[in-house]
């Protein structure tokens, strides 16, 4: 791994799920974590439930839109993170595969929503303790 790891999130319409993880990495390792996400079969907009639930923790995702995944993206990161988007991630040699295993938000509310972003949170913050953990003496 680099100096600087990289992350992709996938999920299925990076609507959701990965804009939630991708958004929680960022916020949590700030500039510690390159950070990606993409979608099999990307949707047309962010789910408006996700964006309002993780803009009750303060982070906003308002402006994101889903990408479609590439295997470039896959080729650039080195650690892929999928959440229930099947086989349809491309497998290189070398790199990390882990998979969630997260209630898809499409479709409802907020109130459901807010279990997977926490749930989310809590699995970012186990991931950044692994792969980026902060230096000795930062707050990070």
């Amino acid at each position: 791994m680099a100096d600087k790891p990289s992350v992709l999130f996938v999920c299925v319409h990076n609507a959701g799920r990965s804009q939630m993880a991708a958004a929680w990495l960022t916020h949590l390792a700030g500039d510690r974590v390159e950070v990606r996400s993409a979608g099999s079969n990307p949707g047309d907009a962010v789910n408006p439930a996700a964006v309002e639930a993780m803009a009750e923790v303060g982070i906003d995702i308002s402006t994101e839109t889903p990408k479609v995944l590439t295997v470039d993206a896959v080729k650039e990161s080195d650690v892929c993170i999928t959440m229930g988007c099947g086989d349809t991630c491309p497998v290189f040699p070398g790199k990390r595969y882990l998979d969630w295993k997260l209630e898809d938000p499409a479709g409802q509310g907020v109130d459901a929503v807010r279990p997977i972003r926490d749930e989310i949170k809590t699995l970012v913050e186990g991931l950044i303790a692994e792969i980026a953990p902060a230096k000795p003496g930062t707050t990070a």
